[in-house]
Order: structure tokens, then sequence, then C-alpha cells
């Protein structure tokens, strides 16, 4: 609209200091920032491949750094990550049928997708160490 005069005191788009946090906030949040995660994972595992491929010496170097600290943590993220982005786009999913819409709901499904990121890495650390499928 041209001439119309826009007033300099106008109220700005909330962030995030005027919410109050709440666990569907750090839900979503925690979705985008595991999207991104896996899409670094994807290309480390792309990288893993290509030592793979690369013949012995290559992957030795790659098991390595992966049995270090750091890369012992770095799996364990990516686990995380992959487990509570999976559960939370099954939430969103059962969201959009119409189900779980209440604030008690929601809430519920978001603690327990957290929950299941902390706790599938150790499940399947679990597995894999104790689960006798290394015999």
């Amino acid at each position: 609209m041209a001439g119309a005069t826009r007033p300099q005191n106008r109220p700005l788009s909330p962030f995030l200091t005027v919410w109050r946090w709440h666990i569907t906030m750090v839900a979503s949040i925690l979705h985008r920032v595991t999207g991104a995660v896996l899409y670094g994972g994807a290309v480390l595992l792309a990288l893993w491949l290509l030592a793979v491929a690369a013949g012995p010496e290559a992957y030795a170097q790659v098991g390595w750094v992966l049995a270090s600290p750091i890369g012992q943590i770095a799996l364990y993220l990516l686990v995380a990550s992959l487990a509570f982005h999976l559960a939370n786009g099954i939430r969103h999913f059962v969201f959009d049928t119409g189900a779980g819409m209440k604030p008690v709901d929601a809430d519920l499904t978001a603690w327990f997708a957290i929950l299941f990121a902390i706790a599938a890495p150790i499940g399947l650390w679990a597995l894999l160490s104790f689960g006798g499928l290394h015999r």
C-alpha cells in the first residue's frame, strides 16, 4: 500500500526470552537440532563407507577414531538423535490424526520422546555388549 505509514512502536514477534519454557517447546527445538545432527551423521556414514572401501589401513584409522572417547560420545549422540527424531516424528504423525493434542498428552509424549532418546543408545549398547549376538 503506497503511502501507508508504519507505527514506530509496533510490537515485535515474541522470542524465546518472552515465552515460559515448556517441554513441548524443548521437543520442537530438539527435533530441528537432531535433524541437523542426522544430516551430519549421514555425511560421516558416507566417509566411513569410503574408508571401508579404501582398505584395511584407512578402515583402521577410522576405527581408532570411533573407539576413542570422542568417537564414542559422537556415536552416542548420533544414536540418541536418531531415537529422538524417530519418536518425535511418530508423535507428530499421531498429532496429524488429531489425537494427542491436549496439553497434558502433548507434554507426556514430549517427555517420552526425550527419555527414549536417552535410553535407546544405552539399550543398544547393552544389546550389542551382552545380547549374545557375537558368538
